[in-house]
C-alpha cells in the first residue's frame, strides 16, 4: 500500500469538497425540470464541449488506455481515428432532429417517428447499457483509491458514487457540465505531469526509446491488414468503430443531452466538434504513455495492468503528486458518472414515469421525482461496478466490449428513422430482437473481434426491420415528417428558415465547418503514418 500522506489527502479532499460546493451553488438555479435536464440555456459552447470530451474520456482512458497500449502498442489508437467522421455525421444528420424538437429526451423522436413501444424499448436499452458501462468507470476510480489508500474496492465504489450523486442531484445538468470542466482540467494536468516525469525517467531518452519500440512493432499506429478477428486495425477503426461511435455520440442520451443545453444550433454543433478535433490528441497521449511504460518496465507483467500509471506515479518524489493523480482519476470517473446519473434520471422521468405512471403531475412533482431517480440509479450501478473488480484486462477494452452489444440496436433504430420511408414500429421491434441474437451468436461462437459487433447487429437489425415492415405493414405512401426527406418538405412548406447564424437547422445539410473537420481526419492519418515512418 502506498503511503498517501497528509498533503495528498488534503489535495484530494479540497477537490471533492469543491465539487459538492459547486453542486450546492448551482442548485439555487434549479427551479424546474427544464432547469434540471437542460439548464437555463446560458452555458457557453466551449464548456459543453469540454463536458462532452470529459464524459467519454473518463478514468477508463486515463488508466485503461496505457494498460491497453502497454501490451498491444500504438495500433490501439485505430479505434479512435474515426471521431472527425463520427462528429460530421452526427451534427449533419442526427443532432438537428433532437435540437429542433426542444425536448430533453432524444427518445421522444422515436415515438414521433415510430410509436410509444419503440420509444420505451430504446429507453430500456439505454438504461441497461448505460448502467453497465458507467459501473466500469466507477470501478476504475475505486481501483485508484484502493491502490493509494488500502481502502477496499467495494467501499471505494460506494464513496465515489455517493459524492457524485450529491452534486448531480442538487445542481442537475449545469452542475454536471461545470464540474466536468474542472475535472477535465485536473485530468489533463495529471496526465501531462506523468508524461513529463516519464520522459525524464527514460534511461535512453525519447528518440532512442521510440527506435527500440519501433523494432518491436509497438509504434505502428496504422495496421492495414484486413481481419475481422483483429481489434486494432485501420479497417476496424474507420469502418466498424465509426458506426460504434456514431451511436455513442448521435444516439446516446448521455452525450446528446448536454448539447441540448446550448443557446443555439451553432453552439450545439461546435461543442461536438471539440471532440472531433481533440480526441486524437488525447488518446495519442494516453496510448503513447503505455508504449513508453512498456520500455521503462521492460515489458514486465503486472498483476493488474490498469495500475501501471499509478505504480509509476508512486515512485516519484513530488510532494502532493499522488493527491493530484488521485484527484485526476476521481475527476475523470465522476465526469462520466455524473453525466450518466443525470441522463438516466432524465430518461426514467420523461420516458417511463411521466408516460406510464404520472402523466398529469405538476412540474414540481417531476423535479422531485427526477432527483429520487438519480438516487435510484446511483444505487443500481454499485453492484455491476463491484463485479468489474474481477476483470484483470484493460478496463477501457472491457467497457468497449460491454457497450458493443447494445449499440447496433440504437444505430439501426435512429438510422432507419431518419433515412427509411417504409420502416414501421412493428418492423423495428422485430429487427431489434434479431439484431441482439446475431451479436450474441457472433460473440459466443466466432472469433470476430468486438469492434464489428455494432456493424453486425445494425446490419441484421436493419435488414430484418425493413423486411418485417414491408411484410406486416406494406409500403408507406409518403415519407414521415421525421425523416430527412420529410424534414426538407416540412421546412419548405412552412417557410421555416433552414439556417441560424450560418449553421444548418435542416437535417442532412452539410455545414462548411464540417469540411474542415474532414480535412483534419485526413491530416491525422498522415501524421500517424509519419510518426512511425520517421522514427
Amino acid at each position: 500500500m502506498y503511503e498517501f500522506g497528509a498533503l495528498n489527502w488534503g489535495v484530494l479532499a479540497v477537490y471533492l469538497i469543491a465539487n459538492i460546493g459547486l453542486g450546492v451553488f448551482l442548485s439555487t438555479k434549479v427551479q424546474s425540470t427544464n432547469d434540471f435536464f437542460l439548464g437555463d440555456k446560458s452555458i457557453p459552447w466551449w464548456a459543453i464541449g469540454i463536458s462532452v470530451v470529459a464524459t467519454y474520456v473518463s478514468a477508463l482512458s486515463f488508466l485503461g488506455g496505457p494498460a491497453w497500449s502497454y501490451s498491444e502498442g500504438m495500433a490501439v489508437i485505430a479505434i479512435h481515428l474515426n471521431y472527425p467522421l463520427v462528429i460530421v455525421f452526427v451534427i449533419t444528420f442526427l443532432l438537428p432532429f433532437f435540437y429542433n424538437s426542444g425536448v430533453a429526451s432524444i427518445h421522444d423522436y422515436l415515438e414521433k417517428r415510430f410509436g410509444l413501444k419503440a420509444r420505451t424499448v430504446m429507453s430500456a436499452i439505454f438504461l441497461t447499457s448505460q448502467g453497465l458501462t458507467t459501473a466500469a468507470a466507477v470501478y476504475a476510480t475505486a481501483l485508484v483509491i484502493n491502490f493509494i489508500t488500502g481502502f477496499g474496492v467495494t467501499e471505494a465504489i460506494i464513496i465515489v458514487t455517493i459524492i457524485a450523486l450529491l452534486y448531480t442531484m442538487m445542481g442537475g445538468i449545469a452542475a454536471v457540465i461545470w464540474t466536468d470542466v474542472v475535472q477535465a482540467g485536473i485530468l489533463l494536468i495529471g496526465a501531462l505531469i506523468i508524461f513529463a516525469a516519464l520522459l525524464d525517467a527514460l534511461p535512453d531518452g525519447l528518440m532512442t526509446t521510440l527506435e527500440s519500440l519501433k523494432d518491436k512493432g509497438m509504434t505502428d499506429a496504422l495496421v492495414t491488414k484486413f481481419s475481422l478477428a483483429e481489434v486494432s486495425t485501420v479497417w476496424s477503426g474507420v469502418i466498424a468503430m465509426t458506426l460504434f461511435h456514431i451511436t455513442v455520440y448521435g444516439a446516446n442520451q448521455m452525450m446528446v443531452q448536454r448539447t441540448l443545453t446550448s443557446k443555439n444550433i451553432g453552439d450545439a454543433k461546435k461543442s461536438y466538434m471539440m471532440m472531433g478535433y481533440g480526441a486524437i490528441f488525447i488518446y495519442f497521449l494516453f496510448l503513447l504513455l503505455g508504449v513508453l511504460f512498456h520500455n521503462y518496465y521492460d515489458g514486465k507483467t503486472f498483476e493488474n495492468g490498469n495500475t501501471i500509471i499509478l505504480d509509476f506515479a508512486s515512485t516519484l518524489a513530488i510532494p502532493g503528486l499522488m493527491g493530484l493523480i488521485a484527484a485526476a482519476v476521481v475527476a475523470a470517473s465522476m465526469s462520466s458518472l455524473d453525466s450518466a446519473l443525470n441522463s438516466m434520471s432524465t430518461v426514467t422521468t420523461i420516458d417511463i414515469y411521466q408516460k406510464f405512471f404520472k402523466p398529469e403531475a405538476s412540474d414540481e412533482h417531476y423535479l422531485k421525482a427526477s432527483r429520487w431517480f438519480t438516487v435510484f440509479w446511483a444505487a443500481m450501478i454499485i453492484g455491476p461496478a463491484i463485479l468489474y473488480a474481477s476483470s484483470e484486462g484493460s478496463i477501457l477494452e472491457t467497457l468497449s466490449k460491454v457497450g458493443s452489444f447494445f449499440v447496433g440496436a440504437k444505430l439501426s433504430l435512429f438510422g432507419l428513422g431518419i433515412f427509411s420511408k417504409h420502416t414501421t414500429e412493428r418492423g423495428v421491434l422485430i429487427g431489434v430482437l434479431f439484431g441482439f441474437a446475431s451479436v450474441w451468436y457472433v460473440a459466443s461462437y466466432t472469433d470476430i473481434a468486438w469492434p464489428w459487433f455494432c456493424a453486425i447487429g445494425a446490419i441484421t437489425n436493419t435488414i430484418v426491420a425493413l423486411a418485417a415492415s414491408l411484410i406486416l405493414d406494406g409500403k408507406a405512401k409518403e415519407h414521415s415528417q421525421y425523416t430527412i426527406v420529410g424534414q426538407r418538405k416540412w421546412f419548405a412548406e412552412t417557410g421555416t428558415p433552414t439556417t441560424e447564424n450560418g449553421w444548418s437547422l435542416l437535417p442532412g445539410k452539410l455545414d462548411r465547418a464540417s469540411l474542415y473537420l474532414l480535412g483534419f481526419f485526413v491530416a491525422s492519418i498522415i501524421a500517424l503514418w509519419a510518426f512511425n515512418a520517421f522514427i
